[in-house]
């Protein structure tokens, strides 16, 4: 097993309007990519359980010509609303990078 933050050449969060967050997670390796794709580890089901929402409320796309997922998500809250703490949505990828992925980061 190996963490994404080891193996993925960014995991990142911003902003999708006031009420939507995107997280992307994105390779530079084509071959890591696909061994990662094919463990089928990276899923809507796995970001909702992640951030607390529903797997029907993720917008979910793997994109392999960008060696990338990207996925859609409500916020809990509204940003810049009482209670928010990342206006921007910047910081909100941290649940990404602790992704536990069933590959040998030799192969």
């Amino acid at each position: 097993m190996v963490k994404l933050k080891h193996i993925a050449k960014a995991c990142k969060s911003k902003n999708a309007g006031p009420f939507h967050i995107t997280l992307d997670i994105m390779f530079d390796n084509p071959t890591l990519f696909e061994h990662v794709r094919a463990t089928g580890v990276i899923t809507a089901e796995l970001i909702a359980s992640l951030y607390g929402v529903q797997a029907q409320d993720v917008l979910f796309t793997e994109y392999p010509p960008a060696l990338a997922w990207k996925a859609t998500l409500p916020r809990l809250r509204p940003s810049g609303s009482i209670g928010d703490t990342d206006i921007y949505g910047a910081q909100q990828h941290a649940p990404l990078l602790d992704i536990e992925v069933p590959i040998d980061i030799a192969e």
